[in-house]
């Protein structure tokens, strides 16, 4: 099951007292104090890791602690750290504080960790509070409690291009057709229930990954059909590649669908139009006399649009897209390094 959404509770382990104690050793009958100090909590950690591509585990299991540092002995001997608690999420987890709504992290790499409840601070022990007026002293100090707080964590995920079309406009087929991923196939709309990646093989050196969401309706921003609550996984994608179904069973203009793809996306989130992006006209295997395509290559022509017509049942026009995808791909990273 895909779950890209939790919500979880995290306590960071309480700080151990510092411990008070004096020496009693022969022939040192007036030893001086010797407490040491309690150990610092553990903290909650996230980690990104490929080895997870879901937050499922995170909605079975609610509640997460690390644990509390040891109390200070004497002889001024600390005590031990409490143990971290280390949860692993998916990579493009971002995680957020209920209660403020504030960016806490955005893990986007494999590996990287943050501390997310932070422990608390082991106390003195009575050998730190000796002075030269008070050189017996039987103060210690208390450990902190360690940060405890309600996380909302949000899946997004990371890809390359993004695949954005109606229903059965051919996503799947296509994803399946250039990549190793395999997506449910089917004649019938919301084929694709959950988000989908595939890494294509450009030239023998460069791949890039490909994420399949499933297909909107007019009126998604308004919850119809699935709604919108997939487009968040091609919010980080650097391209965007519009399907379009050209076949000759289709009734709508295709350049409206276009238009209404746009404006769902718009309605969503408006920095997505400012991505670049190709239009691919499918299914030209079953286009019949080609009026729709032929409508939508004029525009693409007036407009400026790249436009890519293929089958992705025949593999026709597959080679030419991929190329173009790649080199696109490989543009925008080199200009991410050049402007970081």
């Amino acid at each position: 099951m895909f779950i890209d959404h939790a919500r979880i509770f995290v306590k960071a382990g309480k700080g151990g007292s510092g411990h008070c104690s004096f020496r009693r050793e022969k022939f040192v009958p007036r030893g001086g104090p010797n407490g040491g100090d309690g150990g610092n909590g553990g903290h909650v950690i996230f980690e990104a890791s490929n080895r997870v591509s879901t937050l499922l585990d995170l909605r079975y299991q609610r509640h997460y602690q690390a644990k509390a540092g040891e109390r200070g002995l004497k002889s001024n001997q600390h005590g031990a750290t409490g143990t971290n608690t280390i949860i692993q999420v998916p990579i493009g987890t971002l995680v957020k504080a209920e209660e403020t709504g504030e960016i806490i992290v955005d893990l986007i790499t494999n590996g990287q960790t943050a501390i997310v409840a932070e422990g608390g601070k082991g106390g003195k022990g009575n050998a730190r509070y000796v002075t030269s007026t008070n050189q017996a002293p039987h103060e210690f100090e208390p450990g902190t409690p360690g940060i405890e707080r309600w996380l909302n964590l949000e899946l997004k995920l990371l890809a390359d291009v993004g695949l954005v079309g109606f229903p059965n406009a051919g996503k799947s087929t296509l994803i399946s057709s250039i990549s190793s991923a395999h997506p449910e196939i089917g004649s019938y709309p919301f084929t694709t229930l959950r988000p989908h990646l595939g890494v294509v093989e450009g030239t023998e050196t460069s791949s890039f990954v490909v994420a399949d969401i499933p297909g909107l309706i007019e009126g998604a921003h308004e919850g119809k059909g699935l709604g919108i609550q997939f487009l968040k996984h091609i919010q980080r994608t650097a391209l965007l590649l519009y399907l379009i179904d050209i076949s000759e069973w289709i009734e709508e203009d295709p350049i409206v669908s276009f238009n209404t793809l746009r404006n769902e996306l718009q309605a969503f989130d408006p920095t997505l139009l400012e991505r670049p992006f190709a239009i691919t006209a499918t299914k030209i295997d079953s286009q019949g006399e080609g009026q729709h395509l032929k409508a939508l290559q004029t525009y693409c022509l007036q407009q400026e649009y790249p436009c890519f017509p293929l089958s992705a049942v025949t593999r026709d026009g597959l080679p030419s897209l991929i190329t173009y995808l790649e080199q696109a791909v490989l543009e925008n990273k080199a200009s991410c390094t050049n402007n970081s």
